[in-house]
Order: C-alpha cells, then structure tokens, then sequence
C-alpha cells in the first residue's frame, strides 16, 4: 500500500517474507487515511482486523473486502484543514498469520524445584519443542501486540517458556510422585501439560497446537543415585544368567574323565536343586501406560462445545460470540466492545487476579500456581 494520497484508493494486503511474523501493521509508519473503497485482500492463512478511530472494529477473513471508512477523496483533505491537511480519521490494519509456528524452544532457565517422594526436595531441568498458532486474531493484537508495527515469534517466545514452565511445574508435583516413575510416561505428562496450558493461552487468542517434553533432567548426584538403583533391578536376571553359564561349564565338566570330573558332577548335583526353584519363580515384569489425546475441531463452540460455522461470529446454541476482542482475565469468558463487568463472573473487566505469593519463600508466581516455582511448597 502507499503513503497516504489525495485522489486515489487504496489496495491494501501483506505478504510475510521471512516466515516468522505473527502480526503485522498497514501503513507501517502509523496510522493512515483509508478511504472510502479500499481494497482489503487477506490470504487462506491470515486474518486481518481494522481499527478505525482507534477501535478495532472487525476481523476479516480469506477474500476480497471493501472498507468503509469516512475519508472520502479530495474532500477529506479539505475539511482536515484545521488540524494541518491530516484527517483525524485514522485507520490501520493489523495481519495476522494464522499458520502453524512449529518447533519454538521451551525450557527451564533455572531449575525448578519438585518434592520427590523418595529422593526429598530435587532441582530439575526440563526442555522439549511447542507449535504455536493464532486462533483470535482482535484478542491477540489487543493483548499482545498493541501498537507495534510488526510481531515476530521470537519477541513472545520468552514469555511463553516461563508460563509453560511455571505449569510444568504444578503438573508434574500432581502427576508424577518419584522420578522413578519417570520413564516411559513423557508423552502421558506432554499430553497433560499441553491441556493444562490450554486456557492460559486461549486468554492471549492463541492455540497450542502441540508441545512435547524432550529432557527432564535431574542434578548429577540424583542421576547417579537413579543409575544406582537401576542397576540393582537388572540384578535377579544377570544372577539367573550367571547361574545358566555355571551349569553348562560344570555339566561340559562333569562328562570328562578323571577325580575332577567326578567332583564337578557332584557338586552339581547337589546345585541343581536350588536352580530349578529359582527358574520356577521368575519376577513379574509391568509395561508402563500412555495417554492418548483427543483432537479438537477448529469448529467448535468454547462455550457450549457444539458446531459452529467457521465464519460464525456468534453461536447458533448458546450465543456466545465468537470473534473475541476481549477475555475476562478472571473466568475467560468473552467480551463485547466496552464491557465494564464480566456477565459470566461478575468481575469488572479492568481487572486482573491477584498473583499468588509463597507463604514459604515470599516468591511470586503466575495465577492459578499450585507450587511455587523456587522452593517447591504447595501454594
């Protein structure tokens, strides 16, 4: 798009060069004078909002759209006059790339502290992948991007890990009793994290499309002590093996000629019994269990769970409206334009809920914690 003109209109659209782009803002340098007419072409994977005065007033999808604006060629620059040939109309259009942003990077800065039931309080280091993607174009350029003029994944990245690892945090101190436990339950804890996170990131209009847990990593002397035990559950099947190898080499012994032979048959004899009881009582041996997660429709109420349009701004069922500019921070529900009081909880729509400090340490952690991120205690 030009710079602001006299007579002409506008053809507005947006193309993401370096594919790291969440959001982006036409006219680049502020805001601009749309006229009456322009042209909005929005692409299969962005979405576009338009602020007008100010407010955002709408969120356009595939296609081609006309917008309808009050600066009208030629006679806008005219009646501009007292405020210096600049229409205090102001427009912009803020893109929104509503592709998936695979493989961001989470992790453990310092490390997190989880009361293991066998082992006591243990500092551990955990990190693994996510894929982001925008699903709440309005509510995440007013939450998130504000009056940027472009939104890259790197810039919200950082924000994300430490919400993801606060939560991680509270799921595995309710999930996972001792480390021993750990293996093989990696994708049954990602599964439950990502859902866990859920809502926290539908409040900044985004999906976690998927996340996995690729370390979890304890200190050196918890490692050594786990190597340790680990070693002593393989020990009843290396005595078996040892016990068969003494038996061929003894029976290969016992069929040769002479006194040694003859003490070697003995002796093993008087050994066969206690092997076969032994080989008649092996260990059990268990397989741990995964999770499997349910996938979720894009078409689908929030509210009441039922099918919906795609292009629906409101739901047929239960009414709830679908294009989000605004989420009470208290319960999530949706917001018209200038609501001043949540109509599901009651709570005014300015407000945010209290940050919960540890009893235990005075530290201070992300709503809805259930232990604290420094010292491990139950908030």
């Amino acid at each position: 798009m030009s710079g602001d003109n006299v007579v002409f209109l506008e053809v507005i659209e947006w193309f993401d060069h370096d594919g790291v782009e969440l959001a982006h803002r036409i006219p680049e340098r502020g805001s601009g004078e749309i006229k009456f007419g322009a042209q909005l072409i929005v692409r299969e994977t962005q979405a576009a909002t338009f602020f007008y005065k100010g407010k955002a007033c709408d969120t356009f999808g595939p296609g081609r759209h006309t917008l309808t604006t009050a600066n009208i060629p030629i006679l806008t620059k005219i009646l501009a006059a007292p405020w210096a040939m600049t229409s205090p109309l102001r427009t912009e259009i803020y893109f929104t790339n509503l592709k998936i942003f695979p493989n961001l990077k989470w992790g453990t800065r310092d490390p997190v502290a989880f009361r293991d039931s066998e082992l006591g309080l243990v500092r551990l280091r955990a990190h693994g992948v996510f894929n982001l993607q925008i699903v709440q174009p309005a509510l995440f350029v007013n939450t998130l991007v504000g009056t940027m003029q472009r939104y890259s994944s790197a810039e919200i990245e950082e924000y994300l890990k430490r919400v993801i690892v606060s939560r991680f945090n509270d799921h595995l101190g309710s999930e996972l009793d001792t480390l021993f436990n750990l293996p093989g339950r990696y994708e049954e804890l990602s599964t439950g994290l990502q859902e866990r996170l859920r809502e926290d990131f539908s409040h900044l209009g985004l999906a976690l499309n998927r996340l996995y847990i690729t370390s979890i990593t304890p200190p050196p002397e918890v490692q050594k002590t786990i190597d340790d035990k680990s070693r002593l559950g393989v020990i009843t099947d290396l005595d078996r093996l040892v016990k068969l190898k003494a038996a061929q080499a003894m029976e290969k012994a016992a069929e040769s000629q002479g006194a040694a032979g003859n003490g070697l048959g003995m002796g093993m004899g008087l050994m066969l019994p206690s092997m076969f009881a032994s080989a008649l009582h092996p260990q059990p041996e268990g397989s741990p269990a995964g999770a499997a997660a349910a996938g979720q429709g894009r078409a689908t109420c929030a509210e009441c769970r039922g099918e919906i349009p795609v292009e629906a701004r409101f739901c047929p069922h239960c009414g709830h409206q679908q294009v989000v500019l605004q989420q009470c921070q208290h319960c999530g529900k949706n917001l018209t334009p200038n609501a001043r009081f949540c109509p599901k909880c009651g709570q005014p729509s300015d407000t945010v809920p209290p940050t919960p400090v540890c009893g235990r340490c005075q530290a201070e952690n992300l709503p809805g914690s259930m232990f604290c991120n420094q010292c491990g205690e139950r908030l």
